[in-house]
């Protein structure tokens, strides 16, 4: 079986089992739960802290070898070089991608948190206006108990 086709058919196995995943909780569309996305962002905070110090560690050992080879006639101190910027730029945007995770994360739990607070707001002033009669400020009248509804 070729690579091609054995990716295929992987890629097809796939997308089969994501359609017939069937949700958790009550067929939710997106549940967050700030425990989960706090360990995951935590992770990812600490991913970008270490990431540029470990991964700039021989950064200079590598620099100097680059030049000692160059200054020696060696065409690889050139390439080793090249190798060192080019780890440097992939650390850089690595570290970059965790610290992009990591807030949005941060911003994806604050969102839900407030939209789920401004939702349950708006229930609970909908549920008021069951109970009483509404009348516009400009109406002089007072705000009173409808008939049958429970005097708050």
């Amino acid at each position: 079986m070729s690579f091609d086709h054995e990716w295929a058919e992987l890629k097809n196995n796939a997308q089969m089992s994501l359609n017939s995943a069937s949700l958790v909780e009550g067929d939710a569309d997106l549940i967050i739960r700030d425990d989960d996305m706090g360990k995951i962002g935590h992770a990812a905070f600490l991913l970008h802290r270490h990431l540029l110090s470990a991964g700039t560690h021989a950064q200079s050992d590598m620099e100097a070898a680059a030049k000692s080879l160059k200054s020696d006639g060696f065409a690889t101190g050139g390439a080793l070089a090249k190798a060192a910027r080019a780890w440097q730029d992939q650390m850089e945007v690595l570290a970059d991608s965790c610290g992009h995770i990591s807030n949005h994360l941060d911003y994806s739990v604050k969102s839900a948190n407030e939209n789920d607070d401004f939702i349950a707001t708006q229930i609970k002033a909908s549920k008021v206006s069951e109970y009483l009669d509404v009348s516009p400020p400009d109406s002089g009248k007072p705000h009173i108990p409808k008939p049958g509804g429970p005097i708050m």
